[in-house]
Parts: C-alpha cells; structure tokens; sequence
C-alpha cells in the first residue's frame, strides 16, 4: 500500500484554514470493518498532534510535513449500536456519528452489477418484497465515485442500490447478524481492462508475456489495411447517403488498436482511477466482482491474465492481504436447475434430454476460465451460474446475490454451508474405463432429470471427442464409450450452453464443468 500517494489521492480538497481533512467515505452512516485493524487517515496542519477516538478509546499520532496522518483502531467486536467517531487536532474537532460495526463487501464490474434493485424488482417478486421491507437499520450502503459516502438502506436508497449487491448484503446480514456495508463501483458494458491498477498493468510480465506472444501471430500492418478499405467504403456510402439526402446507418469505422492496447477506446486502468482508488485503503471483508461479458478489452490480453493480474492489483493497493474476492461465472446461466421450484434457480434453463452433436457445442473457453481463475488465484471464489437463469442481463438477480453470499458463507465465513456442486479433483484410468474423483460431494453424487447421467466426453491420443457412457459409483463417476477404446483425456459439460448435462449432488448444486485433456 504505497501510503503517501494513496492518502494524497483519496482526500478530497478542504479549505485551507482547515486542520482536520478526511476522505468522504470516513462519514456519518458508516460501518467499519470488524475484527481487524481499521485504518483512518486524513491531512491535518503539517507537525501537530491528531486523535482519534472511539469506543473508550483514542489514539494519536502526528501530522508529517505534508499534514499526511494515518492511525489504525485495533480490532473491533461486531456492534448494531450507533456510537461516534471523534478526530481531533489542536482545537479543531470532527465528529462522524452513527457509526456501526460489522463486514463491509465492495461490489464492482460491468452492468449486472451496476444494475439497480427498482429495474429488477418489477419483475422479480423476491426482490420486490425485500424493498417492501425497508429501512434495514444494520445495512448501510455508498456509491463508490469521486465523492463517496455512506447513506442508510431506507425505502429511498435501496431501490436506488446495487440489485445483486443489495441482494448479497442482505443474506449476509440475515445469516451473521451483523452490520453489512455495501459499496458499490460498478459501469455497464466495461471490460475489466478499465479497472485494472495502471500501474499494475504497466509493470505485469503476465500481461507482457501475453502480448507477446500475441505478437507472434498477429499482423498490425493488415489490420490497417482492412482498416483503410472498410474506412474507404464507409465514406463512400457516406457521400452517397448525403447526396440523397439520407442518413447512413452504421458507425465510422475506427483503427485497429495495436498489441497491448484497449480495443474499446477508453483508458486501460480508468474506471479503476476513478472508483476504486478513491477508496482503496478502507478496510473491507471482500470483493464481490461481476464482468465478463466485455471480457478484457485489451488487444492480445485474455480475460484470464487480466483477471489474475486485477486482482493481485486491487490487493497491493489495499495493504491488507489476500482478502475474499468473489466472482460470478459467465456466461450467465446456460444449463439446468436441480429444481426450479428453489427460488435461486427457478429461472434456470428447461433440461434438454438429447445431447448435440459433439462437434456443434461451441466454444467453452468464456465459461472455463473462471473456473481455471478460481483454481489460479488463492482465496478467489467463483460464484457457479450454469443453473441461475441465461440472459445478458439475468433477472433473477435476487437468485444470483444469494448464490454469491452461500460461497461468501461457505468459504469466508466457514459456516458449513454447502454451497458448490461436485468439483473436479483427479481421474485415473483403468483400460477403457475412466474414473473422476470429485470434491464438494455434498450428501453424494445424484443425476437429475432422469436415470442417465449425461455431459461426460471421453478422447483418446487422437483428440476426437466422443459422448460417454457415464454411471456414478459411491463418490466418483466412471465413463466409458465403445468409440475410445484407448481413452486419454475427459471432460464434463465443455460447453457454453449446457443444459443437458445433469450431475448433481443432493444438495442441489451443479457440477462444475472440467477439461482434464492435459
């Protein structure tokens, strides 16, 4: 946490007779981190003694030569009484009131995230009964921006809020009983090269390895012929149009970016810049992320690269470890519910009971990466989406939340919950046969929707894929097919759509899809 620069950047400019200056989201309504070290920082005059107090308790510190201050309370219990946080120097003296104690999640990503709850709970009764509920007085939110602040979830603010956040930070509240702050910096149609840390894009060497090897295989100076000729075209219609007096449909044709750079035209680490750095530093419990669609938006970068490269970003700029970041599967939806009677999954996709033709299943790779991203990168959760409802923009976005906030209190918060279906864990093979061992059983391996278990694929060292035959046995699934006799790699529900395959455990949840082709 490079601490001068990030303090500088983060405080919003007072008047210069001010002793006392802090960064907005230090304010009335605000909940702070439990149980661990809380940082609070501000500018004061350059030299003189500042304190903070809370709780029968108060630090101080001394200003530097900037009038920089940074003091950290100790650990503090879980607390739904609003008590006040006073910040002295010399005769100066703020006081933030209304301040609870509890976890704090920031949500952030593309427009399923930023999509709010009053869009959403018109057509999702779920939801919509949860604003009828409102105030939630042990809920406090803030729209991350350039000035942040925390407001409390009231029948006003939460229609305005998040919906998958709102969603996520109420089953958190329910379950823990605790204070939940939810912060939210989130723009639709964003890849997630423009909340990437500049710095930390300038300096990766897996972002450079990346593009590197993209080089290899790319051809700049053709891409801007292609460039030129479409441009050529396009005037020319565009003369034609205005000689008619028509109006040309389609836009101007813009220049290929080069190998490194964004391909969407904004600046590569801008969103970042412009709501995330402001708060980096507030103490949080976790990330809770959802992009995907857009996926990286810089030329020759996947999303997996930038993903793992985000994320390492985003925790150096925080100083507080590897915290909890939670991320929703994409594509959205694209295969069966257990149930769709579960009001998490009732908008999953209708079970299809004839598998497609193995060579028309479309690429896989969207979908794959976020579970190779969880595997990558420690302390990363996926939220599973196959079963939650297909779309763009899902609208069981009350669904999604509470998805995401069952891995938060599985994996975080450790409280038994089960919250994945079967997950890959190693195979071994026996002659013709295959045999998949699993973790996240559950209460066991279970098919649903009929007696046959469907989505395994079986290669031999000639990598054409065939369907196999596929029983579960105790914890593991053993697959086979006449058409590999010798089988070398296997996989499970490879697909961007895959609603045909139907290996669950009883607990209801998915099995995660696999490509064990290594």
């Amino acid at each position: 946490m490079r601490l001068p620069t990030l303090l500088l950047v983060a405080l919003l400019a007072g008047p210069a007779s001010a002793e006392i200056t802090l960064p907005s989201f230090f304010g009335d309504q605000m909940v702070l981190q439990r149980e661990a070290n809380v940082p609070i920082w501000g500018t004061a005059t350059a030299g003189q003694k500042v304190s903070v107090s809370f709780v029968d308790k108060t630090l101080e510190t001394t200003a530097d030569d900037n009038g920089v201050w940074r003091l950290e309370l100790a650990a503090l219990a879980a607390s739904k009484q609003p008590r006040t946080l006073t910040v002295r120097c010399g005769n100066d003296e703020t006081k933030i009131a209304n301040v609870l104690v509890g976890d704090v999640w920031l949500g952030s990503g593309q427009s399923n995230m930023a999509g709010r709850v009053a869009s959403y709970a018109k057509n999702d009764q779920t939801l919509a009964a949860l604003v009828a509920k409102a105030p939630y007085p042990h809920m406090r939110l803030m729209q991350s921006g350039p000035q942040p602040g925390w407001t409390a979830a009231s029948e006003t603010t939460v229609p305005t809020f998040s919906a998958i956040h709102f969603a996520f930070g109420e089953r958190l509240q329910r379950e823990l009983d605790v204070p939940i702050g939810l912060i939210v910096g989130a723009v639709g149609g964003t890849p997630s090269g423009f909340w990437i840390p500049p710095d930390t894009y300038a300096t990766s060497k897996k972002c450079q390895a990346a593009v590197s090897e993209f080089n290899q295989t790319y051809d700049h100076e053709k891409a801007l012929q292609q460039y030129r000729a479409k441009l050529s075209n396009w005037e020319k219609q565009a003369a034609d149009a205005k000689a008619a007096g028509k109006k040309l449909r389609g836009r101007k044709p813009s220049p290929p970016a080069a190998p490194g750079e964004s391909s969407r035209g904004g600046k590569i680490g801008g969103l970042y810049q412009r709501f995330i750095q402001p708060i980096a530093g507030y103490r949080i419990r976790g990330v809770l992320w959802d992009q995907g669609e857009a996926r990286s938006g810089v030329v020759g970068v996947d999303q997996h690269t930038m993903m793992s490269e985000l994320i390492r970003g985003w925790r150096e700029a925080w100083g507080q470890g590897d915290f909890p970041f939670l991320f929703v599967q994409k594509p959205s939806g694209g295969g069966c519910a257990f149930s769709n009677e579960d009001p998490i999954t009732r908008d999953g996709d209708p079970f299809v009971s004839k598998l497609p033709g193995i060579a028309r299943l479309g690429s896989a790779e969207q979908r794959f990466l976020y579970v190779r991203l969880m595997h990558d990168n420690a302390n990363a959760w996926m939220v599973p989406a196959s079963d939650l409802g297909s779309g763009i923009h899902p609208r069981n976005k009350w669904g999604y939340g509470n998805r995401a906030a069952e891995v938060a209190l599985s994996q975080v918060y450790k409280t038994g919950i089960q919250a994945y279906g079967p997950i890959y864990r190693s195979h071994t093979i026996d002659g013709n046969k295959v045999t998949i061992q699993f973790d996240q059983v559950g209460k066991g391996l279970t098919v649903a929707h009929g007696e046959n278990l469907q989505g395994f694929a079986l290669a031999g060292d000639d990598g054409n894929w065939h369907w196999a035959d596929a029983q579960i046995k105790g914890d593991t699934v053993v697959a086979s097919s006449q058409a590999v006799p010798q089988p070398t790699k296997v996989r499970y529900a490879y697909a961007a759509k895959r609603a045909w395959a139907n290996l669950f455990n009883q607990n209801g949840l998915p099995a995660l899809a696999f490509d064990a082709s290594q």
